[in-house]
């Protein structure tokens, strides 16, 4: 069975600046190359990278990263949005060429503003990636983010937009399912909204000894609701090594999505993200 990870991430502390790093004293506090990772540990078939800093430093790392690793089909990279003009000039004049480009992704959660996607510049942005058909990465945290992200798809409607991470579930807390539930049923309706069944192990706070049963009932949540054709799969390495060994992470990941029949499963471990990520368009060989 084919299995794509569409959320693995590579930073160098070298290479670019990583704010969010600044003053954290876990393991992830140094540089991560993709040479550390086997993706054939865990069954791994194919990989997408996923930014991981708010600057074209870290966007180069992540081309260069997938030209040279085979097993690497997209790069999900960093735009500055605020910056139309800016935007439409990249990429024209280098991503709409480049293979391995993607998607698009800026850490909305490390915003002060949950609204940030909606500055009139950034609206103009994501119209532009609409209009070349290339997806949005959501890595929201709060139900603020799954608001503001209903009133993007109600302003650029054709934009393919993903909640990494189902847009952190109270796993923490076991809530059943709350506000993050009654806006993701929401978002569930609009047909250009995806959920990626990712960072689970490390959602909402403690993940100390984190099982499948703790992820089953938000995995059964965003399948019933999402449905089959709009849910994949992302491990968030090397964030998920907090929680769980690579080999841990998908073992509990393919656990919680067991009770789904064989075709099922092919498409969320592996067909739903090649075509949300164009992946065979041209990059996946």
């Amino acid at each position: 069975m084919m299995l794509i990870d569409t959320h693995v991430h590579v930073w160098n502390l070298s290479r670019a600046e990583y704010p969010w790093l600044q003053g954290d004293t876990s393991i992830l506090n140094r540089s991560w190359q993709i040479e550390e990772l086997d993706p054939a540990d865990a069954g791994v078939t194919a990989g997408v990278l996923v930014q991981a800093a708010g600057n074209l430093e870290d966007t180069a790392l992540m081309l260069e990263t997938a030209r040279n690793t085979p097993w690497i089909k997209g790069v999900v990279a960093w735009l500055p949005l605020t910056d139309t003009r800016r935007t439409a000039d990249l990429l024209q004049g280098a991503f709409l060429s480049e293979p391995c480009f993607k998607g698009v992704r800026h850490q909305i959660h490390d915003e002060p503003d949950a609204q940030w996607l909606l500055q009139p510049t950034v609206l103009e942005s994501l119209q532009l990636l609409a209009d070349h058909d290339i997806p949005y990465d959501l890595v929201g945290i709060l139900p603020a983010h799954i608001e503001t992200a209903l009133k993007v798809a109600e302003q650029v409607p054709a934009l393919r937009m993903v909640f990494d991470h189902l847009n952190q579930p109270p796993i923490a807390t076991r809530e059943r399912f709350g506000k993050w539930g009654e806006l993701m049923k929401e978002a569930s309706a609009h047909p250009n909204f995806y959920a990626k069944i990712s960072g689970l192990g490390t959602a909402s706070g403690s993940f100390a000894g984190r099982t499948a049963a703790d992820i089953q009932p938000y995995v059964d949540f965003a399948i019933e609701h999402f449905g089959v054709a709009r849910c994949f799969c992302g491990g968030d390495w090397p964030v998920s090594m907090l929680a769980n060994g690579y080999a841990q992470t998908w073992s509990m990941i393919r656990q919680a999505l067991s009770g789904l029949s064989t075709p099922e499963q092919e498409q969320v471990l592996g067909s739903n993200a090649v075509r949300f990520y164009n992946l065979n368009q041209p990059a996946w060989k």
